[in-house]
């Protein structure tokens, strides 16, 4: 193997370097059994590994010295993509929801977009609640304020504010999470 396929291989993420790609002078073993061996030379390290039919891997690289295990690579990077997954099932998305309100806005029409709000709180997404001023409204912006603390009084058992409300341009923005 030439030094540039070398680096090529060092530089991709989550490489495992095993057998003579380990280029390091004396390593930390450990057994097949999971026994510390303690530290040994590469050459000796290599040659326990080849008598027992096994592969040598190196599972910890940045140690001083690096903890090598002696074991059969297939079944770890198996292991390895089976741990991956079910890290990945475990991670919960947060999304946004948006829901668009206007200054004067109905009661009728209030209540419909409070109970969507609701319902999307419960599902466990975040809120992110706009009041939109169209044309001479932006000079009344307390009707935009007094609609969004509505919103918040009235959804006060199930959330929180994350973040006030803040005026971007000619929307008012809210979020809020669930309790």
């Amino acid at each position: 193997m030439t030094k540039l396929e070398e680096q090529d291989i060092s530089k991709k993420k989550n490489f495992i370097r095993i057998n003579r790609q380990i280029n390091s002078k004396s390593v930390r073993l450990i057994s097949d059994d999971g026994e510390q061996v303690g530290i040994k030379s590469i050459d000796e390290a290599l040659r326990l590994a080849e008598g027992a039919g096994l592969d040598l891997v190196e599972v910890a690289p940045n140690a001083s010295p690096p903890v090598c295990k002696i074991m059969d690579f297939g079944k770890y990077k198996y292991e390895l993509s089976k741990k991956e997954k079910s890290n990945k099932k475990k991670q919960v998305t947060v999304s946004v929801k948006e829901i668009r309100l206007r200054p004067k806005i109905e009661e009728h029409d209030y209540d419909f977009k409070m109970k969507h709000a609701r319902k999307f709180l419960e599902m466990g997404n975040k809120v992110k609640a706009t009041v939109l001023f169209r044309g001479r409204e932006l000079a009344h912006k307390e009707f935009g304020r007094k609609v969004l603390d509505k919103l918040t009084e009235d959804l006060s058992d199930i959330a929180k504010v994350e973040r006030s409300p803040l005026l971007e341009g000619r929307n008012m923005v809210m979020y809020l999470v669930k309790k």
